[in-house]
């Protein structure tokens, strides 16, 4: 019986970390320095907002309460928006963490977004924010750039690019 228990408990934490890799990234965390690098470049005010694709673990949720931002993360793994929800309960007045695909989920508005997204679909990305933004935003991207878009700046493998 506890074996049947522990077994069913592993397989569904497999599953419900595995399942989400079919329909996005797999999960990897952002690095302290390339993390700090790209919310230095976001430059954000206390209370702005910033929107996190594919918020994981939620250390860049965690990140942006500590500079007094706003911060709204979209996780399609449920064991990692329970983490996130977990880690960031000191900001939950300022931090949501939100369950779904990033590409079909509603976006709340924002004056900056954090993207750690594979390069297949860096182009979608950038087509959605541009439909998406109402007003100037930035995207902190790590590691990948937007094809065919030229950053408004690049440092440790964080490319800035402003939609105005």
């Amino acid at each position: 019986m506890i074996i049947s228990i522990l077994v069913g408990g592993v397989l569904l934490v497999v599953l419900a970390v595995a399942l989400p890799v079919l329909f996005g990234p797999p999960y990897l965390p952002t690095l302290q320095p390339n993390l700090k690098t790209a919310l230095d470049m976001l430059d954000l005010q206390p209370g702005q907002t910033l929107l996190d694709l594919g918020s994981g673990d939620g250390r860049v949720l965690q990140a942006a309460a500590q500079r007094g931002w706003q911060a709204v993360g979209i996780e399609l793994s449920p064991v990692l928006v329970l983490v996130a929800r977990i880690r960031t309960w000191k900001y939950r007045k300022q931090v949501r963490v939100l369950w779904g695909n990033y590409f079909r989920r509603t976006w709340p508005p924002a004056d900056a977004i954090f993207g750690f997204v594979i390069p297949y679909q860096m182009e979608q990305l950038s087509g959605r924010i541009e439909a998406w933004h109402t007003k100037p935003v930035k995207l902190a991207s790590f590691a990948f750039q937007i094809p065919g878009k030229r950053p408004a700046k690049e440092k440790q493998g964080v490319f800035l690019y402003e939609y105005k």
